[in-house]
This record gives structure tokens, sequence and C-alpha cells, in this order.
């Protein structure tokens, strides 16, 4: 990507858009969209033709494309090519087998507040447990404290701190089999399958002509979402230099090796998948964090083609530039013989829309892979 100054508007030797986005940030739970400045920018284009859409709204999160105006001349103008094939850090990331993470990742995070709470009220009434004795209030089998060595302990401590530390048990557990899991996987690898899809707008044929030894089709969907802008585009729109302060809901720049999208345009921070092998790529599924999934197609078979549900918004087409990608991916779901689920993800070019499309409110989830469904 190169920025370069702001031009003047060029009429019709060639099409000039204008990419407005405000892309929520890895806790966006804890984030205000208002609070994030919209980056907006001019690009001309001279490759493919893109109909204009607009996802969410300006007071909240929030992406459009649109053709360019004249009063858009002094808009910052970024240089970067628009195409409908995906770039490579989706396609490293987003095409091939996947996993869903363990599911004590997640019963682990719904323990966190209860054991804290737990603990905090066990240190409390420590505080207080000799009124409580006096009142007859508690028992003095959990009242007083436990000598071990020189040092004395509370009581309630014994029974409530194994509780403590039961989400970080449980973490350690989940992430030693992801570890397994991934080895399996990137170690004796199913062969591909051979997926021919059909996408026009408003249908989507696929057909499994290929089966995978070892696995059986159960079902598919189609899903889309919106990808990550790139880091220096959107410090560009915002006039940030990198090393300076973070625009809000940024992160200072990432480590340069990474293996999850979201890591490499570092444009939020935390554990959006659990512990990967740092050595192979990521078979769990990064979630986009704009993204809207078709219903399952459960009837479905080998070398039959079948036609997807849709998402129920009407989705602009695909397209990738700098600041705004719009990606399609089809998931098949297989089931194991040892019953276990893996799933093949794959990107599809859904054709753009012959009219302007606009979705009112934008389909936010969790940058978190284990609350988000694959």
């Amino acid at each position: 990507m190169q920025v370069g100054p702001p031009k003047p508007y060029c009429g019709d030797s060639m099409d000039r858009y204008v990419q407005s986005i405000r892309y929520p940030p890895f806790e966006l739970e804890h984030m205000n969209p208002r609070d994030i400045p919209i980056s907006k920018a001019a690009i001309d284009n001279y490759s493919m033709s893109v109909t204009s859409f607009t996802i969410g709204s300006e007071d909240d999160w929030f992406v459009q494309w649109r053709e360019g105006e004249e009063e858009d001349s002094e808009l910052l103008e970024l240089e970067c090519e628009i195409t409908d094939s995906p770039p490579r850090f989706l396609t490293e990331t987003r095409v091939g087998w996947y996993v869903r993470p363990d599911r004590l990742h997640n019963i682990s995070r719904k323990l966190i507040i209860p054991t804290v709470t737990l603990l905090i009220l066990s240190l409390f009434l420590h505080a207080i447990e000799p009124g409580l004795v006096e009142q007859g209030i508690i028992d003095e089998t959990i009242a007083g404290s436990i000598s071990i060595g020189p040092l004395d302990y509370p009581r309630l401590l014994f029974y409530t701190f194994p509780l403590f530390i039961l989400p970080l048990v449980f973490r350690t557990i989940a992430n030693f089999r992801d570890f397994n899991r991934q080895k399996e996987i990137t170690e004796s690898p199913y062969e591909a399958p051979e997926v021919i899809v059909k996408a026009e707008r408003g249908s989507i044929d696929i057909e499994v002509r290929k089966s995978v030894m070892g696995l059986q089709l159960i079902r598919s969907r189609a899903q889309v979402g919106v990808a990550m802008p790139e880091r220096s585009s959107v410090l560009a729109t915002l006039k940030r230099q990198e090393g300076g302060q973070p625009s809000p809901g940024m992160s200072t720049k990432l480590p340069e090796k990474r293996l999850a999208s979201g890591d490499e345009i570092g444009t939020g921070v935390g554990e959006s998948i659990p512990m990967q092998l740092s050595s192979k790529k990521s078979v769990i599924l990064e979630p986009l964090r704009i993204m809207e999934k078709g219903d399952w197609t459960e009837t479905i078979d080998y070398s039959t083609e079948f036609t997807l549900k849709m998402p129920s918004d009407q989705w602009p087409g695909t397209v990738y530039s700098s600041l705004i990608a719009i990606h399609w991916e089809v998931v098949l779901e297989f089931l194991e013989s040892n019953g276990r689920r893996i799933f093949w993800v794959l990107p599809l070019i859904m054709p753009q829309s012959k009219e302007p499309t606009q979705i009112l409110r934008a389909p936010v989830i969790s940058g978190r892979a284990e609350l988000s469904e694959l």
C-alpha cells in the first residue's frame, strides 16, 4: 500500500471510490463505537467495478464503499489494488482444514467471575470470622487458620482456592488437547476434497465430487464477513505514524511473525485463537469480527449438487482492498471415524450486485474463536 497526496476528481477517465470503515476492536464489548474514528480515503480504480454498499451506520460499527464525488477531492488517496482474488493473509489463514477450539476454553472463561467472587468473599469472611463465630453463624471447623511450616493460612482458602484455580486448570487441559489436535492434522493431514462452487447473486451451488477417505460429509454452509483493514492504511487515513500513540481501538504494532489475520493487522489486542503450534499453520479458524453465516444445509452427499442457504442480509459481492475486504467462504463439515468433527474452508467469489446494498446494523461477533461458532 502506498499513500499519495490528494488528487483532484478525475471525472470519467477512471472509477474513483470513497471507502469508510470503523472496524470493531478485539474487545469490542468494552468499546463505544463512537469513540473510534472512522478511517476514510479515496481510491482510484482501473481494474474492477464495485457496486456501492453500506454496512452499519456512522454512529455504530461502519463499512461503506461508494462512488466518489467532486467534494471528495480533498480526501487522502490510497494507492492499492482492488481485486476479487483473496490476498495472501486470507489464503494462508482461511483455506484448508480447521477444528473448533476445545470446549473447556469456553467453560474456563465462564468460571472466572464466579471463582474470583468466591475467593474475595472467603477473604472477607475470614476478616470478620471472629464475630461470625461468636454469633454462631459459622462453625469453627471452617474458621481459623491452618499452620504450614512457620506460616498460618486462612482455613477458608483451603476450600475456595482450588476452585479459584479451576479456570486455569481447564484452560491448560484445553490447550494441551488443542496442541495434540493441531499436531494430528498438520502431521497427518487429510487430502483436500474436490469441491465445485457456482456462485451467483442469491444462489450458491456446491458439489463435492470426490470423497475423503475416513471422513463422512455431514453439512455445509456459506458465510461472509469483513476482513480487518490493513494497519498501514488505517494509520494513514487517521494521520498517525507507526511507533506513535495508537488510535483508539488499535494496539501497538505486533511482531512481524503471525499466523492469525488479526495478529498481523494489529487492530486489536488479545488472544483471538487458543494457543497454537509456533511452527505450524493454525487449524483453529479466527472469526471475522463483522460476519454473518447462512443456515446449515444438512441433506447433502458426495457427487450430488446442492444449494446453500444464503445469509439473511443482502451482502455486497467479493472485493478486496487495503482498507475494505468483503470475504465470502464455504464451510464443509465432516465427521471423523472417531466421532470428532473437522471442517474444510474455502473462499468463493460472489459477483457484484446490480444495485447498491445496505445492511442497517453491522453483524458483529466476538474476536475470540472459542466464543464464536466456526
